[in-house]
């Protein structure tokens, strides 16, 4: 009967309650992929491979990675494994490349022949952020949402249905509205990835809360506000996951007042989470609060004027089940080299889309 169990364990945190899906990043080589327990996972999404010409490209390290990674699927045959093209600072060539119908061909069948040459299952297109930009000095355009689709088009044209493709959609209101055209997106690609964390970035002068749930009086960006800005368009909920975050955002010389939330400070650098469980506790300085509007955590240490933004347990857990609520796709997060070996944040996530809906 407990083997029974197990494998019932096992197979819900595949398939997710209504099928939601746990996608995590990994950045990681060979090796460190074993420490990660896969079978709570329905997806994993390499980062990253990278543009090499009009080409998808993968370096000889990438392969090995690759192979590795496609090998999961032997023991876990609904796990999906994909390529992805871009993330911060990985895309400086895009907005040239795909400005033209013959780049955009050559680059799906780049992505063809990898898929097929690794034995993966699709795509995912991390391009930090057409018509935006975003890491300085890459360049962009006003026509890199309208090629961003026509992209998507040409993916699916040549990867054909049985392969998936997704996009990283930013999820912080001056790129939701009006940047990419999201409802013709929908209707292309398996899975929108709302990138609803970093919602408070590395050039804010102000503390907030870098991926919370729910929109507070001093802070309108969360997962809520851009799942119903997506609702409000007709966006189909079922193929909108959302972010999540393993590591935290540590702020300096900030002011006490208020444990150090919505005050003036300067960005440091990024804390993962078994970073943060070791060495950010109480024993040190660092005492952790809960904001129970944005359904966030936060730590303030008074002595070094030190201020992190974070996910743990109990937001993740409360993402969780606004998913299952929702109706959403499922949750994806940055990454998986960052969590806990043991009962980290994806337990949280496995564990949590196994039980029946309750109140947030």
């Amino acid at each position: 009967m407990r083997g029974l169990l197990i494998l019932v364990f096992l197979c819900g945190a595949l398939s997710g309650s209504k099928g939601q899906a746990i996608i995590g990043y990994y950045s990681g080589d060979a090796r460190a992929i074993d420490r990660v327990p896969v079978g709570q996972l329905t997806h994993i999404i390499f980062g990253f491979c990278y543009l090499r010409g009009d080409r998808l490209y993968a370096t000889r390290t990438d392969s090995l990675v690759l192979r590795k990674l496609a090998g999961l699927k032997k023991a876990h045959p609904s796990l999906k494994i994909l390529l992805s093209l871009g993330g911060w600072g990985g895309c400086k060539t895009c907005s040239q490349v795909f400005s033209s119908s013959e780049g955009r061909e050559r680059f799906a069948h780049s992505v063809l022949d990898l898929t097929r040459y690794f034995q993966t299952d699709g795509i995912d297109i991390d391009w930090e952020f057409p018509t935006l930009g975003g890491y300085r000095g890459h360049p962009y355009a006003a026509s890199d949402g309208s090629n961003l689709i026509a992209l998507l088009r040409t993916l699916r044209d040549t990867l054909g249905a049985s392969k998936e493709i997704s996009f990283i959609l930013a999820g912080f209101s001056p790129y939701l509205r009006g940047c990419v055209d999201v409802v013709e997106a929908a209707g292309i690609v398996d899975r929108i990835d709302l990138m609803t964390y970093d919602m408070i970035g590395s050039r804010s002068p102000v503390t907030g809360h870098h991926t919370p749930l729910y929109s507070t009086a001093l802070q309108q960006e969360s997962v809520d506000n851009a799942v119903r800005y997506l609702d409000s368009l007709g966006v189909p909920l079922h193929k909108v996951a959302v972010g999540a975050a393993f590591y935290g955002r540590l702020f300096v010389h900030v002011p006490e007042v208020g444990h150090g939330l919505y005050q003036p400070g300067r960005f440091s650098r990024f804390i993962s989470m078994r970073q943060i469980r070791r060495h950010y506790t109480l024993a040190n300085g660092y005492r952790e609060y809960w904001d129970d509007s944005a359904r966030a955590p936060y730590m303030y240490n008074a002595a070094r004027r030190s201020f992190l933004t974070y996910d743990n347990e109990r937001s993740i857990a409360a993402k969780a089940a606004y998913v299952k609520e929702k109706g959403l796709n499922g949750i994806f997060f940055w990454e998986l080299r960052l969590d806990l070996p043991r009962d980290g944040l994806l337990s949280v996530i496995s564990q949590s889309f196994l039980k029946s809906n309750g109140p947030l």
